[in-house]
């Protein structure tokens, strides 16, 4: 019983009935006005009309479109209202000048590494040129002078992280979408209050929405009181608008700027599997020594600025390690607000400049046609496409989304495995033996078009074998999808799912 009311009298639960009561008072306005005003209907289909044509002839994503003019022509007379108050991904004017403003104060800090560059360039062209996307739409560049280390499971990944908090001896900075007390964060934060109450510079981020249901009430000043410096992305209030979409979804650790973690994995107990959540879950991560780690620092930094307003003395976080090169390193972040879908448009161009295989692990698999088109171009062209994806659900409805794609995408000779111990959640690319990225993006419209995230490119680094390595083992706890087995499904299954599917760019 006291669960049930600590559940029905917490803020997730508290903030959801105050948006659902707007809502429903919206509705019910608009059925009043309806009912009442005879100019009201014709205007307001008007206006779904004109809405319609403003979302069709707009720069979004054609199945973004598709979606709102389905919703719309389903309720014409509302669907045009709500568009305008749910759907409209226009980033206001003021915001707009707030991200520029941190954005240029951040990046005027990195400048380009023309001499990284062009080393890179001479072993490997076309890595250059993702490199050079990646650094002129994000404005972060390629290094050496960086060696990394990967953890192929969450286990492995913990226990490097408590020992490299325990050597920080100048500051910590710590961003996570999800934090939950337990086996796995109660260590970390005895650290890092340790770590504070000695004079290091601890701060932390983390993501609302993430954490609604993992932390209690008020846990900033608690932090706060232990010496913590701490800032909440985008507070979740009970208002009805577009940002509330906008969730800080990277996972980062910087350590004295020279160590840096980076992966799928947040800071909660199945992640480390002290506890059976979906079965086993499969995550990874890498850690960084060196002059890459400088990236993973501004981008905290940045995000920080922009949560707080602060501004930072970004010098006193410059790197002091230079190493010996495992490669080239380019950690790099994606934005929501900027029109530019970074991480997208990276993992096509592994795809679209394979020659012999691309491998992905990927929890959802939820995609718009540019890259499916990519995978099926890939795989009809002799390239060894293989998607590993979960057997056990995290959420049923995705999961349905997800296995929409299977029978295309295989039938276009891309080869979908799921991995049958339980959740893999790890987000991962690795191409020819030449080039990997292990980051925080799914393949999916919520990370690629409304998330804050983050990943790791790695160029003739010994780091893209590790991730081979790691998914071909992998590979042998997955069962292979079938296509006789999609089509076995009842009708009504797949029925079900493919209205699903319509619907997925506004999941």
């Amino acid at each position: 019983m006291r669960k049930i009311l600590r559940f029905l009298f917490s803020r997730m639960v508290i903030v959801g009935v105050l948006i659902f009561l707007q809502l429903a008072f919206l509705v019910a306005l608009l059925v009043t006005l309806e009912g009442h005003l005879v100019y009201a209907y014709p205007l307001l289909l008007v206006l779904s009309v004109g809405v319609s044509v403003w979302v069709v002839t707009g720069e979004a994503n054609p199945a973004y479109k598709l979606s709102w003019v389905l919703l719309i022509s389903a309720v014409p007379v509302f669907g045009g209202l709500f568009y305008l108050m749910f759907g409209n991904q226009r980033t206001p004017d003021d915001l707009k000048a707030r991200i520029q403003q941190f954005y240029d104060a951040t990046i005027q800090r990195v400048h380009p590494n023309f001499r990284c560059w062009e080393d890179l360039s001479k072993v490997g062209r076309d890595l250059a040129t993702e490199a050079a996307y990646i650094e002129n739409v994000s404005g972060f560049p390629v290094w050496d002078g960086t060696q990394g280390e990967y953890f192929p499971i969450g286990e492995a990944f913990f226990e490097s992280l408590k020992e490299e908090l325990q050597k920080a001896q100048k500051f910590i900075f710590m961003e996570y979408f999800i934090i939950r007390e337990g086996q796995m964060w109660d260590p970390i934060l005895e650290i890092l209050k340790k770590k504070a109450a000695s004079g290091v510079e601890v701060r932390l981020l983390y993501d609302d929405v993430g954490t609604l249901q993992t932390l209690p009430t008020n846990y900033r000043s608690t932090l706060e009181k232990a010496g913590i410096r701490t800032a909440i992305f985008n507070p979740f209030r009970p208002h009805l608008n577009m940002a509330m979409n906008y969730r800080d979804h990277r996972k980062i650790t910087v350590i004295d700027g020279n160590i840096g973690y980076c992966g799928g994995l947040n800071l909660a107990d199945e992640y480390i599997n002290a506890y059976e959540k979906h079965g086993h879950w499969k995550d990874t991560a890498v850690m960084l020594r060196g002059q890459a780690v400088w990236n993973l620092t501004l981008m905290f930094l940045m995000m920080w600025q922009f949560t707080t307003t602060v501004e930072a003395d970004f010098d006193r976080y410059r790197p002091t390690m230079n190493l010996p090169s495992d490669g080239f390193v380019q950690p790099f972040g994606d934005s929501p607000l900027d029109n530019l879908n970074v991480s997208e448009t990276a993992y096509m161009q592994i795809i679209n400049r394979a020659h012999d295989y691309v491998y992905i692990t990927t929890p959802y698999l939820i995609l718009d046609n540019e890259m499916v088109t990519s995978l099926i171009n890939a795989a009809q062209s002799g390239i060894d496409v293989r998607i590993i994806t979960p057997h056990v659900a995290d959420k049923w409805y995705v999961h349905m989304v997800t296995r929409s794609y299977y029978a295309q995408l295989i039938r276009g000779g891309v080869k979908i495995y799921e991995y049958t111990p339980g959740f893999i959640h790890s987000k991962m690319f690795v191409s020819d033996d030449q080039v990997a990225i292990v980051g925080t993006a799914n393949m999916d419209y919520r990370s690629f078009y409304l998330h804050f995230e983050c990943g790791v490119s790695f160029y003739q680094s010994t780091m893209a074998a590790k991730v081979r390595d790691d998914i071909l083992r992998t590979l042998k706890v997955c069962q292979p999808v079938e296509l006789d087995e999609l089509n076995r499904a009842p009708l009504h299954h797949r029925a079900f799912t493919k209205l699903l599917r319509l619907m997925a760019p506004l999941m």
